[in-house]
């Protein structure tokens, strides 16, 4: 084999080592669960939380038409607004499923496998023996 060939079949190895390695796939169907997850949040918020905002605001037609004019041009501050709301009820909703309720979880599990120490080691239970025969002495 000449040397091109050989620098295109390790470049080839090394890509194919790194794509289907466990931790890329694993970061693949992670985004792909966020993104779903994503559209689920933002449908939420946007087809109801924010027409609920809407309602309980004042005005006639909710937060979104509002806006000031400032001679000929007008800055509807209500979309910033909507956007600003809708960003933090995201951020909360993020917070309190993968903070609080996946904490939550992992904290379960970490007090499962906490409750059950594992079982001395052969060099533990030697040691555990010589102590006891010191402690005779």
């Amino acid at each position: 084999m000449d040397l091109p060939t050989k620098q295109a079949l390790s470049l080839f190895e090394e890509f194919k080592n790194f794509a289907f390695k466990g931790n890329v796939i694993d970061l693949a169907v992670g985004v792909i669960i966020g993104g779903a997850f994503g559209k689920i949040v933002t449908s939420l918020v946007d087809n109801v939380i924010m027409p609920t905002v809407a309602v309980i605001l004042p005005g006639n037609s909710g937060y979104e038409r509002w806006a000031v004019t400032l001679g000929e041009k007008t800055i509807p501050y209500g979309k910033f607004l909507g956007d600003v709301v809708s960003f933090l009820i995201l951020a909360a909703a993020l917070f309190f499923f993968i903070v609080k309720f996946l904490g939550w979880l992992m904290q379960s599990k970490a007090a499962a496998a906490a409750a059950e120490p594992p079982a001395p080691t052969k060099e533990e239970l030697l040691l555990t023996e010589i102590r006891d025969l010191l402690k005779s002495r």
